[in-house]
């Protein structure tokens, strides 16, 4: 038996929604009284390190019981930041999923990268450049297993015109909602799930999906290889075999099911227990990646990357507090610019270079990702991009980024719309979002107030000037996209099968 919600969120909404250092090749010896981690710490059999980037889908800042959560289980994700370092200001590219996962992949923010919408159907251009064409240059290989939302099939961005030699998951994100279709994708070839035909629900699709990115890791073990794991959980709908609920049934006080136009609950029956155990089943997952790099021998060369591409959803009627407090004392959740819609956790491991155990409060952000990978690969990211190789700060060397603009926008509809919906900039301490077009700028002190509760910008019309100056120059207009059929269908939709 599964429990299981029939939501369609994004359905409703998603129409709303260089500084570069040439890597060092030569290995250095370090001796045993050095104080700080290099890059060079100790021979290497490989000269680039694994690459493993998993990535929750909507998991909030407050879900992992390393960044304070008590209810859910997430026993090794916890492991992964005690063996390395926590992050505690790093942001998504974007509040929803599919521009989010366009920053990340293309090293530019929300205003200059390609994909700025959210409806799945927006996909990445021919000129674009992706972190996994970069690093085929220097000889990985590459795989992507789970949801990719960067264009369906027969288009431009699909993965395997992206740089990516294997791809096993779901191309457009609606279909990814589902967690028991008919079908997902094997590189440009549907795989048909023969176990859920009909009224069957046998094949969580969660767990293909783990055993492909275990199987791409067996077969590229002498590497070097980069492994992106975008998972499709916690997202909604809300389901999971009957094997994990059970841990979770009955524990938590269940609120009454209720529909408020986003978030959609109706004819879920426990959805805090389902969510929870929906998480703990990810990070199970995260621990068996984990324990195959220990068995075939690669885990000191290898770094990980653990995180979510945006704040998690509020379990919770509109004005009550959230029982998990996903997103910890921040304020806001997915799809808003306010800390819960886009500060994310990010832990980062790498035996012997990351430090074990430490916590770092640097800020940085997805689009930091493609020149940080660039460098570890010993290959120059694309010019012109806004993200800036982080790799220093991750082996514990001191970057000051405090006087560095970092920006976000959310348009509307398949044009991307002109002028931006929503705005938000961060630089140093301070935090503005502007919530509508002709809206002031709010400002807030995040280094006095994390949870965005006082809005400070009359005492601070300096601040709120260089900001808006700033505004000018911030973004391009997006390319026009023409509308996409998805590549299947919407029949059966409401009983959650995707044909």
């Amino acid at each position: 038996m599964c429990r299981f919600d029939t939501a369609y969120d994004e359905i409703i909404v998603m129409s709303h929604l260089p500084m570069n250092k040439t890597f060092l090749a030569t290995v250095i010896l370090l001796t045993a009284t050095s104080v700080a981690p290099s890059f060079a710490v100790a021979e290497r059999t490989r000269q680039h390190p694994n690459i493993v980037f998993i990535m929750a889908d909507d998991l909030g800042y407050g879900h992992l019981g390393c960044y304070g959560q008590d209810k859910i289980r997430t026993p090794h994700v916890d492991q992964l930041a005690a063996e390395g370092t926590r992050f505690t200001q790093v942001y998504a590219g974007h509040c929803v999923c599919a521009p989010s996962r366009s920053v990340l992949m293309t090293g530019s923010h929300t205003g200059h990268t390609s994909v700025r919408v959210n409806g799945g159907g927006s996909p990445l251009l021919p000129a674009d450049v992706t972190v996994a064409e970069v690093l085929k240059k220097a000889g990985y290989a590459t795989g992507i297993f789970g949801k990719w939302g960067l264009g369906d099939a027969d288009t431009d961005g699909a993965p395997n015109k992206q740089g990516f030699d294997e791809f096993f998951g779901y191309l457009h994100q609606v279909h990814a909602h589902f967690f028991y279709p008919y079908f997902l994708w094997k590189n440009d070839t549907k795989y048909m799930l023969p176990e859920n035909e009909g009224e069957k629900r046998q094949k969580y699709s969660h767990d293909a999906i783990a055993e492909h990115a275990l199987d791409f890791v067996r077969r590229h073990k002498d590497g070097p290889f980069f492994l992106y794991v975008p998972f499709t959980i916690p997202h909604f709908e809300l389901l999971v075999p009957e094997d994990s609920f059970r841990e979770y049934e009955g524990k938590f006080p269940e609120p009454f099911a209720y529909v408020d136009g986003r978030n959609h609950y109706a004819s879920q029956p426990a959805p805090r227990a389902t969510l929870a155990a929906m998480i703990t089943r990810m990070d199970r997952d995260v621990g068996r990646i984990m324990a195959l790099l220990r068995e075939l021998d690669i885990d000191e060369d290898t770094i990980v990357f653990f995180t979510s591409d945006n704040g998690g959803y509020r379990l919770a009627r509109p004005g009550e507090e959230d029982f998990f407090k996903g997103n910890g004392p921040l304020r806001g959740g997915k799809g808003t610019f306010y800390e819960g819609g886009i500060r994310v956790p990010m832990v980062v491991r790498w035996p012997g270079k990351v430090a074990a155990g430490a916590t770092d409060d640097s800020v940085w952000a997805f689009w930091d990702m493609m020149p940080t990978l660039a460098e570890l690969a010993g290959q120059e990211p694309p010019e012109g991009i806004d993200g800036i190789s982080v790799l220093p700060r991750l082996l514990g060397q001191p970057q000051d980024t405090s006087d560095r603009f970092m920006y976000w926008e959310k348009t509307t509809g398949n044009r991307g719309g002109t002028p931006p919906w929503s705005q938000a900039v961060r630089i140093g301490k301070w935090k503005a979002i502007r919530q509508k077009p002709k809206l002031p700028l709010e400002l807030y002190d995040l280094e006095n107030d994390i949870g965005e509760q006082n809005n400070v910008a009359a005492e601070h019309p300096d601040v709120v000037k260089r900001v808006s100056g700033y505004l000018q120059t911030a973004r391009t207009v997006p390319r026009i996209y023409p509308p996409e059929e998805p590549s299947w269908g919407y029949d059966r939709l409401k009983t959650g099968y995707v044909k």
